[in-house]
């Protein structure tokens, strides 16, 4: 008898059938690991807004810069958190509060929705007096079962 070499049909569709198995199950997975960096990256954004209008209003509550009466001590806008505020008592001196506002990973804009002080804690509309909380226009659901627009 002769020594054929190669593969028979048997071993080419149980190899086949085997890779089919293991790309279906990792394609799930690498999914899963993208929505998973996209919510890291929300949370990133988020914390950091919130923390430079926080700051926002601390510069102001202590008198560090002027505000407008109607604002409750938040800025107007979002912009003016990264063109920065005069700073009272020094010409020419500006403070920032942010480099640049932060692209929402979950719309790919910088478009996020906004509440001011005197809005409610739930409205999805902006009042426009002022910037209290910012938070990402997706309706998308999160791993906890969470609105990304709730965070």
């Amino acid at each position: 008898m002769r020594n054929h070499r190669g593969f028979t049909l048997i071993e080419l569709i149980a190899t086949i059938a085997i890779l089919a198995i293991l790309a279906g199950v990792s394609i799930p997975l690498a999914r899963n690991s993208i929505k998973r960096e996209r919510e890291k990256e929300l949370h990133q954004a988020l914390r950091e807004m919130r923390t430079a209008i926080d700051k926002y209003k601390e510069a102001s509550d202590l008198g560090r810069i002027e505000v407008p009466t109607d604002t409750e001590g938040y800025p107007q806008t979002l912009d003016q958190l990264v063109d920065g505020v005069q700073l009272i008592g020094q010409a020419g001196k500006n403070i920032k509060f942010l480099r640049k506002i932060p692209i929402d990973p979950m719309t790919n804009s910088t478009d996020w929705g906004m509440r001011s002080y005197q809005d409610e804690a739930a409205a999805q509309s902006w009042g426009g007096q002022n910037v209290f909380d910012v938070y990402t226009k997706s309706d998308g659901v999160a791993f906890d079962g969470t609105r990304y627009r709730d965070w």
